[in-house]
């Protein structure tokens, strides 16, 4: 699965924070912009993977439809 997010980057005197706008809680920090980068690209993983995980067990042995989407958004 390939997902697409809007990341924001903020200087700030202690370095870098940087968040995913469409991501509720996907806000990481870095000393540098590519540090920023990637702790962002690793926040937003976790994060969908831990939504996932959550999910599989809350509904384990309920029938689903699982599929993906490709919304546009403009």
């Amino acid at each position: 699965m390939e997902l697409q997010v809007t990341a924001i980057f903020q200087q700030v005197p202690e370095g870098w924070i940087a968040w995913a706008q469409e991501i509720p809680g996907a806000m990481t920090q870095g000393d540098t912009l590519d540090e920023a980068r990637e702790n962002l690209i690793d926040a937003v993983q976790l994060l969908v993977l831990t939504r996932r995980e959550m999910d599989d067990e809350l509904h384990a042995g309920m029938p689903m439809i699982r599929e993906q989407l490709s919304i546009r958004i403009e």
